[in-house]
């Protein structure tokens, strides 16, 4: 099946419960805007404890005929799925880019990094095996199983609008758990979207349910999700103090959680890198989405010797990047999500030229484009007594901070928290083999800046997090493991 569709079909302003799209119970709305321009997009329901309530009896009531569901038949409907976000990808993509920022190529190029998972996950449906175990007794046969754990919470951000929970949806229906969910209030419409496509797809009523939530009404509506015992799980991306929050409040009813949270990445150039490739990693790495990214290195640190020449290359390569709205075909960063982002860009950037930071380029606001905008930003001799050593910046900006030998950069790197991704860029195969051992992240990336795939584990250690997404690894999350015991045999 295959349908295309125009964008007015795409933007949906209200709930879909049990296959409906349905008003709020209480009659609330709120405005998503566009960040390029602060203009209105759409006024769209404003979900709170009853609306999430409803989702979650929608999805208990479906979850038995889903689960029971024959494992080829959940794969086909999100094959059909995934037909229909490649079908739409240029109008998913516009989407993205209308209510998020990013440039339309980095839109498009995210609905087709969602619509992976999408695949992925509809061919790992039908690959979800067992145990016979060794007998140990005559008589008797065990055996160990794999069943959905049940209804599941998808809490998503706003940098990644669609790709985030089409990776967390996709394994659960997978495995015949139901789905209720709730986007970030900065970018509704494209989950909504992502939602109207699978229910055309043939996803049943109730199996897929998603509100939308205002930042003052989504903390209730979340809370009734964590006290519901019928809610076995709860799958969340974002901030730290976020996720610490869920785990506390949900620890009543002891539910699963998979936690994608904060990260501080270091990127580590040693002195016997290519440097050239280096650049280019970093290029990736740190401006996809305008440095708006949990994975974008937030820490450079390069070794003494090729100090200067690296921030040279860099500076150089980072002042000719194009910044402008979406609508610009060759913009290559776009306005940050909302003015609380570039207030905090700007405090940092601030903050570490005070402290005795050089700007190599940029370190400024882009007023004339719109209210959002920063220039992409390389700062030299950053220290670790800045904000931005610590504090994750969320936006274009490349503090450079030098070290002498790989010990001093191993310990910097760690020093921190989080332990979500690393980069390091080396060509000397026994420094390699030593280094991504040491580094406590959960995902490394060695002379390579762009680490994400469907068939890899995404996830950090330390305080970013727990679980992984993606791969085959992704679907245990979504599973538990009964054990059977059959006795009487002989």
């Amino acid at each position: 099946m295959a349908t295309k569709f125009e964008l007015s079909d795409l933007i949906r302003t209200e709930h879909f419960i049990d296959g409906k799209w349905v008003a709020s119970i209480g009659g609330k709305r709120f405005d998503v805007t566009n960040p390029a321009t602060g203009e209105v997009i759409a006024t769209i329901a404003d979900g709170g404890e009853a609306d999430a309530r409803a989702a979650t009896d929608a999805a208990a009531r479906a979850f038995p005929a889903w689960r029971d569901a024959l494992p080829k038949d959940r794969a086909a409907v999100l094959h059909r799925w995934h037909a229909l976000m490649l079908e739409n990808a240029d109008v998913l993509g516009r989407l993205i880019s209308l209510e998020q920022g990013k440039p339309f190529a980095e839109g498009r190029g995210e609905v087709l990094y969602g619509a992976s998972y999408v695949a992925w996950f509809a061919d790992e449906a039908t690959r979800i095996y067992g145990d016979l175990i060794p007998q140990q007794q005559r008589g008797k046969r065990m055996s160990a199983v794999k069943e959905p754990v049940g209804v599941v919470a998808a809490i998503t951000p706003w940098n990644f609008p669609l790709a985030m929970i089409a990776r967390k949806i996709a394994p659960a229906l997978a495995v015949g758990c139901t789905v209720v969910g709730k986007p970030a209030e900065d970018t509704p419409l494209t989950a909504l979207a992502l939602v109207m496509l699978a229910h055309e797809a043939g996803v049943p009523p109730g199996v897929l349910n998603l509100i939308a939530s205002s930042r003052e009404s989504a903390v209730p509506a979340v809370a009734d999700w964590l006290h519901d015992g019928r809610v076995r799980k709860i799958t969340f991306t974002g901030s730290t103090p976020v996720g610490k929050y869920l785990a506390r409040e949900s620890a009543e009813t002891l539910k699963k959680l998979s936690l994608e949270l904060g990260g501080n990445a270091p990127f580590i150039v040693f002195d016997d890198a290519d440097l050239d490739a280096a650049v280019e990693g970093l290029l990736v790495s740190k401006f996809r989405n305008g440095g708006q990214t949990c994975v974008c290195p937030n820490r450079v640190y390069v070794q003494s010797s090729v100090y200067e020449k690296f921030g040279d290359m860099l500076a150089k390569r980072v002042a000719t990047l194009k910044v402008a709205p979406a609508t610009d075909s060759a913009a290559q960063i776009g306005p940050m999500i909302n003015a609380r982002a570039v207030d905090k860009i700007a405090r940092h950037v601030d903050d570490a030229v005070s402290k005795g930071a050089r700007t190599l380029t940029g370190g400024k606001r882009l007023t004339a484009l719109g209210p959002n905008y920063y220039a992409p930003t390389v700062l030299a001799d950053a220290t670790s007594e800045m904000q931005l050593s610590c504090e994750e910046t969320f936006g274009p900006v490349v503090p450079l901070f030098r070290f002498e030998d790989e010990a001093e950069a191993i310990h910097a790197a760690n020093d921190t928290p989080f332990g979500l991704a690393s980069y390091f860029y080396s060509q000397d195969v026994r420094r390699i083999d030593r280094v991504s051992r040491q580094l406590e992240a959960g995902i490394v990336g060695i002379n390579e800046g762009a680490i994400s795939s469907e068939a890899a584990p995404f996830g950090g250690v330390k305080e970013s997090g727990y679980g992984r997404e993606g791969s085959k690894y992704g679907l245990d999350d979504y599973l538990s493991i009964k054990y059977l015991c059959q006795g009487g045999l002989d």
